[in-house]
């Protein structure tokens, strides 16, 4: 096979599953597809089996010599992966006459192995297998980019990983396990340290928020959980959600704050809840309206996919990612969002038994994450890695699970201003969807930010010529 493949036009994407750790939703280039021979289980040498691993790629920033040019690996992860965004790495490339190629992540989008995500087919995915992954996948094309421009047998060019979220995670351990295959790592808001009861989540959420609006958003969930008491069916219909059990809806309508806050929407959350509430709306109503516009318009309203009896079924049909993303995190995550002890905007029945439950209900009996053994596996936030970068927004609530500390041959930068949010350096404000080419003209502090990405401008010429 050769790099001529077909070219198209990529559309915006929304995804419907508004519970995954990172969405996916921009604009995307014109951009160059195929499909690799991927092998499904790289920790068994006598299982020959593949699957169809969907890529894009993007040349035209290339300028120079063919030999000089990096490339940029752009990770996809818990979704599909629709083509290569139109976000901060366009502007990166630009800049560095960079090639880009981005891999759809196994079991997601349309680089899935099996018809079915039973529970026997699900069990090569993981993080492991994904870096694995990664790694084939770098040197099959750089022997195609090779053969493409007439280039000598074992040529390299410099490679470097980005990722935003989960992908910056993976982006990170790549650059920790394969070193010799990339001159550097940059881990966009990159959720390296599994936590099993990530209190600090909400505790991030309210902080973001400011501790007037977070008064508001504990006397609506109160509220709500109250009248779920005492009218359970009227309730749920006013969300529409009739039929969800009580524990996914509350898990619903706490994530729907939580969403708003971590892509930089906390202006809209705050000061359309307030307003209600203070005209004499009931409280309830008021966020109900909420869901139903705002959140609905800005993220897509599919609030049913949040019910466990959808995240069970195992035919792919119009999956997102949901049941893949929930199995990764009940096998090593966790990442689970429970409500704090004190001052919580979460209802307190949001606790481990929830996810416990969760987790046997979707998938199996007892099935329940190490997240020990995954940071042993990968150093959580002591990773000790050389040449990775890392990047985190002052109000991402996903930050606690993130490098926040520089060390030795890793350096950690913290964009601060009051919506910068999950992967504000590549996405720009809001984060969701992501600005064209990361505008970051809507970010209240526009200077910080750029300041950033020169800093980070400045690390990617330090690999690439290193």
């Amino acid at each position: 096979p050769t790099l001529k493949m077909a070219l198209r036009v990529l559309p915006v994407v929304l995804p419907v599953f508004a519970n995954l750790l990172h969405l996916f939703a921009c604009s995307t280039v014109k951009s160059k597809y195929g499909f690799f021979d991927q092998t499904l289980d790289h920790f068994d040498p006598q299982n020959n089996a593949t699957y169809r691993q969907r890529f894009y790629f993007q040349t035209n920033y290339c300028t120079e010599s063919p030999s000089r040019c990096p490339i940029f690996l752009y990770i996809c992860g818990e979704y599909t992966c629709e083509g290569i965004p139109d976000d901060y790495i366009q502007v990166f490339a630009q800049k560095l006459h960079a090639v880009i190629v981005m891999p759809e992540h196994r079991y997601y989008g349309q680089s899935v192995p099996f018809e079915e995500l039973t529970m026997d087919n699900l069990r090569f995915l993981s993080s492991k297998q994904a870096i694995c992954d990664l790694a084939s996948f770098r040197d099959y094309f750089q022997e195609m980019y090779n053969k493409e421009h007439g280039l000598s047998a074992g040529s390299e060019n410099p490679w470097i990983t980005f990722g935003v979220s989960y992908p910056g995670a993976l982006s990170a351990w790549f650059r920790l396990k394969f070193p010799h295959l990339t001159r550097g790592s940059v881990s966009s808001s990159g959720v390296v340290h599994a936590i099993l009861a990530y209190t600090q989540f909400d505790e991030q959420v309210a902080a973001s928020v400011g501790a007037y609006c977070a008064g508001y958003l504990r006397l609506i969930m109160k509220n709500i959980e109250d009248y779920l008491i005492s009218n359970n069916t009227a309730t749920k219909e006013l969300f529409g959600v009739s039929g969800m059990s009580d524990g996914d809806f509350l898990y619903y309508v706490a994530d729907v704050a939580a969403t708003s806050v971590q892509y930089g929407h906390q202006y809209e959350l705050c000061n359309q809840t307030i307003r209600g509430v203070q005209s004499g709306q009931n409280p309830r109503v008021v966020f109900a309206n909420y869901c139903r516009t705002t959140y609905s318009n800005i993220f897509g309203w599919n609030p049913m996919s949040y019910s466990q009896d959808v995240l069970k079924k195992v035919v792919l049909g119009n999956n997102t990612g949901g049941r893949q993303w929930w199995y990764q995190k009940c096998t090593e995550f966790g990442f689970f969002q429970i409500a704090p002890k004190y001052g919580s905007m979460r209802s307190q029945k949001i606790d481990l038994e929830y996810h416990r439950g969760l987790c046997s209900n979707v998938f199996q009996l007892g099935l329940w994450p190490d997240v020990n053994e995954t940071n042993l596996y990968y150093g959580g936030k002591d990773i000790a890695g050389t040449s990775i970068l890392f990047m985190n927004g002052s109000q991402d609530p996903w930050q606690h699970a993130s490098k926040l500390v520089s060390s030795l041959g890793e350096r950690s930068i913290m964009i601060s201003c009051p919506n910068c949010g999950h992967g504000v350096d590549m996405r720009g404000c809001p984060q969701h969807p992501a600005q064209i080419q990361g505008n970051a003209s809507n970010c209240s502090d526009i200077t910080t930010v750029n300041i950033a990405r020169e800093e980070v401008l400045d690390t990617l010429q330090s690999w690439i010529s290193a």
